[in-house]
């Protein structure tokens, strides 16, 4: 082989032996590794560009020796809010904790990246405190006690529309939650009404805390609240009870009206039975004494009148009628 071939082979293996110490080298640094609880944006090293239209979940991706990930949490992230204080709807302050944990939206990640960066944890805690303040001030002191279901679900809805916005998920059984009643439509949702682009899945009202001096406050005002109760009842009672003697006498009136009423109908009832009774009996006597008249031969009236004497007699009971035979006779003899 000659001398120059020998070169050029010793030339040829070289740079084939460079080049595939530098692919040794150079291909696993273009795999990059993503974590299955993470989502990444392509970001070049060199020069710090991030891009923004594609976004990455978990496992080893292929991007170059000169790119990297920037990095979002693909799992669940916390709010703790501890003992901040709202005011209630009676001007009370209480203290409140609650918890929540949200979620990225993969889809809507370069939207949130655009507006926060990496940046996000301390406007979604204050969002998330601010709702809160907004939605506890319709209930009063005593509210906040004998309704916590209600006010949990309540602070979950301000809070889950307040960081994730009222429009429709995509996938309606991704959560509970995912599209509410009213939700906007995918198609007619704008990037404002996807707010700060989260899904708050989960949501946890823990304590609420009256403090002592506002406790005191608050006992005063309810039993402010009792007292002028206590008054409102005596009055209604005091004014129920008048409007019963008022009724009571009404109703004694017209009982009274209706007893002197039903007398005065009786008396006339009796009047005219009784009338009606000696009509009908003089009417009788009528009939019997003219039938009586005929039967007897008794046709003039001064032998009506000495019969009508004679009955009359007879009907008293302190008259007895005798017949004295003994001076007709001796009256008869002496007038002859």
């Amino acid at each position: 082989m000659p001398e120059d071939n020998r070169c050029l082979l010793y030339v040829i293996g070289a740079v084939v032996a460079l080049v595939g110490f530098i692919l040794v080298i150079v291909l696993p640094m273009s795999f990059v590794t993503l974590e299955y609880n993470e989502y990444g944006f392509r970001r070049q090293k060199s020069t710090g560009t991030v891009d923004t239209s594609k976004v990455y979940s978990g496992g080893k991706h292929f991007l170059g020796p000169d790119y990297e990930f920037k990095v979002f949490k693909a799992d669940a992230q916390f709010l703790d809010l501890v003992n901040f204080r709202v005011f209630t709807r009676d001007k009370l302050e209480v203290s409140i904790t609650a918890h929540a944990q949200y979620f990225l939206r993969k889809d809507e990640l370069p939207l949130l990246h655009a507006a926060y960066d990496i940046y996000y944890e301390d406007v979604m805690r204050r969002s998330a405190v601010d709702a809160i303040k907004g939605a506890i001030p319709v209930y009063n002191t005593t509210e906040l006690k004998t309704k916590r279901p209600e006010i949990e679900r309540v602070l979950y809805k301000a809070v889950r529309e307040r960081l994730g916005g009222t429009c429709c998920r995509p996938d309606c059984n991704s959560y509970a939650a995912a599209c509410p009643e009213g939700c906007t439509e995918r198609k007619d949702c704008t990037d404002n009404l996807k707010a700060l682009n989260v899904d708050v899945k989960y949501f946890q009202l823990t304590n609420i805390n009256i403090h002592n001096d506002v406790m005191e406050r608050f006992m005063e005002n309810l039993l402010l609240v009792e007292k002028n109760l206590r008054e409102k009842h005596i009055q209604n009672a005091t004014v129920i009870r008048k409007k019963t003697d008022g009724k009571v006498a009404d109703i004694k009136n017209q009982a009274k009206e209706i007893r002197q009423s039903a007398e005065s109908e009786s008396k006339k009832i009796q009047v005219v039975s009784e009338a009606d009774y000696l009509s009908t009996v003089e009417k009788a006597r009528g009939t019997g004494l003219k039938k009586l008249y005929d039967s007897l031969g008794i046709r003039t009236q001064e032998q009506k009148n000495s019969f009508d004497y004679l009955r009359t007699l007879r009907g008293l009971d302190n008259v007895h009628l005798t017949v004295d035979f003994q001076q007709r006779i001796a009256g008869s003899i002496g007038h002859n």
